[in-house]
């Protein structure tokens, strides 16, 4: 597979066969294959994302199963926060390992299991029964979800050269949004079964198979020995906290970062609004989760090459759209009664989101790996997380009661929050 490897490598980067004839370190050397072997599992585990995403899939699952409607407004923040909160403690394990590609497979592996969990329950039960079984498989899929994204960026940042790491996060976004725009256009074409759970099933099946299959690939992942540190609990958490206090640019990229979270948290009051407005067939998920797919597939390659260049630039770019589109949709539904225009809109709505939130995704996830190396990325990573978790509780809290005045008010909300992290993003590190 080498000859294949370099040409792949060749023609997604920006590479020259110089640079694979002549190469400067361990880590150039084994660029190609890493490039190809990370692209097809990370690619991997985005299909499995968005198969089997809480925001669409698993909301529209619940609703279908006949579940109460506080699991819909719960799955988003625990999947979110329950996957962040507890890095800071996973990490201080996680360093006493110089190769770390084993715990991103163990994450994959336990992502399937629960979501193979979740088709059973959609299959067998309904109701508060089925809400319940659901949020406690999501709570197994949130931890697991935490350890392989505590070891993703440094395994990223030890296998790859700084300026291919934004062109594979950036592919791995396209080409799963390709293979998830066929997959969901067998609901968006089954315009007759709008009841039936087997599909849902199928894919969160589906999207197990494919974590396991991911992890498997990422072992064969050539990582370099990194640092390796073992600390009392007490004393390595003293020296991570102690990062917001001294280290500014950290500092800086979590306000702008916090700002952000509206870019994904917006999007299950987005489908609400379509749910409500256009009913709850089958079809209209496909719809969605091919608009998402797509934005993903097309914007994919262009936020990476933009993030390689300047990941600041990028996700001030990217949450300026947010901000943007919010405010479009807010107006727009305030103004006009349900009608024909829906069926247009709404989808267009879900394409936009997605393309911003690819944006902000990609540009905070290359910034981040770029900030530094070695322990200290994993610490970036510990805090940050475990400090958004926080926040995403909070805020999942705090809109929630607010939807249930208005969801305008929770999108307005959102749309101010995008609009100041673009403006204080200019504070980044370049």
């Amino acid at each position: 597979m080498g000859k294949l490897e370099k040409w792949i490598y060749l023609k997604a980067t920006d590479a020259t066969a110089e640079e694979l004839q002549s190469p400067k370190d361990e880590q150039a050397a084994n660029a190609s294959a890493n490039f190809v072997r990370l692209l097809i599992a990370r690619t991997g585990s985005k299909i499995s994302d968005r198969l089997a995403n809480p925001k669409t899939t698993l909301a529209w699952l619940l609703q279908t199963v006949g579940a109460p409607a506080v699991f819909v407004g719960l799955i988003v923040p625990i999947r979110e926060s329950g996957s962040l909160l507890p890095q800071i403690l996973l990490s201080n394990y996680l360093k006493r390992f110089k190769r770390r590609k084993f715990a991103w497979t163990l994450g994959a592996g336990l992502q399937g299991l629960a979501m193979l969990g979740c088709a059973l329950v959609g299959l067998s039960l309904e109701g508060t029964a089925a809400g319940l079984s659901i949020l406690g498989l999501v709570i197994l899929f949130s931890l697991a979800r935490g350890i392989s994204s505590l070891s993703a960026k440094d395994v990223l940042g030890k296998s790859l050269p700084k300026d291919k790491r934004g062109q594979l996060t950036g592919y791995a976004g396209s080409a799963s949004g390709l293979i998830a725009i066929a997959a969901a256009a067998l609901l968006f074409l089954d315009r007759g079964n709008s009841d039936s759970t087997l599909a849902y099933a199928g894919f969160l099946t589906a999207a197990a198979l494919i974590w396991w299959w991911a992890g498997s690939l990422n072992l064969r992942v050539i990582e370099p020995e990194g640092e390796s540190e073992k600390l009392p609990l007490t004393k390595g958490l003293h020296g991570q906290l102690s990062l917001l206090r001294e280290d500014r640019a950290f500092r800086d990229f979590l306000i702008v970062r916090g700002l952000a979270i509206g870019s994904g948290l917006s999007t299950p009051y987005l489908i609400s609004l379509a749910h409500e407005r256009l009913g709850g067939a089958a079809y209209w998920l496909g719809a969605f989760i091919i608009a998402e797919g797509l934005a993903a597939m097309l914007s994919g390659p262009i936020w990476g090459r933009m993030a390689d260049r300047s990941s600041r630039f990028t996700l001030r770019i990217a949450m300026l759209l947010v901000a943007l589109l919010l405010g479009a949709v807010i107006a727009y539904v305030t103004v006009l009664e349900a009608g024909s225009m829906d069926s247009l809109c709404f989808p267009l709505a879900l394409f936009l989101n997605g393309l911003a939130h690819a944006g902000v995704r990609v540009g905070r996830k290359t910034h981040l790996v770029n900030l530094s190396g070695g322990n200290k990325r994993t610490d970036y990573v510990a805090v940050g997380n475990t400090l958004i978790g926080v926040l995403l509780i909070v805020a999942g809290l705090l809109t929630g009661l607010i939807a249930l005045l208005s969801i305008q008010w929770t999108l307005a909300l959102f749309m101010l929050a995008a609009a100041t992290g673009a403006a204080y993003g200019k504070k980044l590190k370049a």
